[in-house]
């Protein structure tokens, strides 16, 4: 489904959060401490297609571009095709005239077999919880790898399995209800039919560090005109862009499975004048914590976006069938 805006108006947060069980406007942080529901979200395996599932299913070259210098498929690559099977789904879809327009909240991207260059991609889409007002779609993404001279070696099949939390919402950006045509064709593939909004990353935006007390001082990120999409925002992808310069200090995280996740909690407007975000990270344990932080209307740096990547257990995702 296609991000026509991201929370580009914290105005409609209020509305959304009030609906859920995170009642905050959007953007602020609370300090919580996170419940059993919200722990086995953290630490649990994505869900399994139901049986009656159908799945919308697309097939795709990996490209040298969404990959780093060891040929690894990046977090920024998987979004966007992540997004690239959302816009060829909302475009075919029985609901695509009555409820185009939808925004993306939280993507969850767990890395349970890297994918490397090159290799062909095939993507499998199906709603796995909903309600009247949004849905989680699953994306599972394997890869059966090829060996060229600059990949000789052969590798296991690829796999990433993804969840995104989407917000169905009207022209002013402001959530709307489904239409009656999404609720029947979404409800085919679940039976889970109340999903609420439980933050996945909780953690309260730390102070500011001058570097003295071994946590890292804030650092910027600069943005390019070329990062933001036709809605004069950050495009999705380009959180992650951070994210993965990010993880250059921290390989044990990302040597073997990991789960990363990203909450939006306000937009990057290119008509803000945002030029760069500031980076405020910390590591705790096996986990990398990231605020992506922009001026707020009084100048004072409010929390954007919320990223952590986690170390996951090997045995943490059954093989595939």
């Amino acid at each position: 489904m296609p991000s026509l805006k991201h929370d580009e108006d914290p105005a409609w947060g209020h509305e959304a959060d009030a609906a859920c069980t995170d009642t905050e406007p959007m953007g602020a942080r609370r300090v919580t401490t996170p419940d059993a529901a919200t722990e086995a979200a953290l630490t649990g395996p994505l869900a399994d297609p139901q049986p009656q599932a159908r799945f919308f299913e697309r097939d795709y070259k990996l490209r040298t571009d969404t990959v780093d210098q060891s040929m690894r498929l990046r977090l920024d690559g998987t979004a966007r095709f992540l997004q690239d099977i959302a816009n060829e789904n909302i475009e075919v879809a029985e609901f695509t005239d009555t409820d185009p327009f939808w925004i993306v909240r939280r993507t969850v991207i767990d890395v349970v077999e890297p994918i490397s260059w090159p290799g062909e991609l095939h993507l499998s889409r199906w709603c796995s919880s909903m309600s009247t007002r949004w849905t989680n779609m699953r994306v599972t993404v394997t890869a059966q790898h090829q060996t060229n001279p600059f990949n000789p070696e052969p590798r296991p099949t690829g796999r990433i399995e993804s969840e995104a939390f989407w917000i169905n919402v009207n022209e002013q950006g402001m959530p709307s209800r489904l239409s009656d045509i999404a609720i029947e064709f979404l409800s085919r593939t679940t039976e889970e039919h109340r999903l609420r909004w439980k933050s996945m990353n909780p953690a309260p935006l730390p102070e500011a560090s001058d570097g003295v007390d071994g946590s890292p001082a804030d650092r910027l990120h600069p943005l390019r005109i070329t990062d933001f999409d036709p809605f004069k925002h950050l495009n999705n992808a380009a959180y992650w862009e951070p994210v993965e310069e990010e993880l250059l200090d921290h390989p044990d995280i990302t040597k073997g499975r990991f789960r990363a996740v990203i909450e939006y909690l306000r937009a990057i407007d290119y008509a803000g004048g945002h030029e760069a975000i500031t980076i405020r990270r910390r590591r705790e344990g096996d986990q990398l914590r990231m605020w992506l932080l922009i001026p707020g209307a009084d100048g004072e740096l409010v929390v954007a976006s919320t990223v952590t990547v986690t170390k996951l257990p090997d045995d943490y995702y059954r093989a595939a069938d």
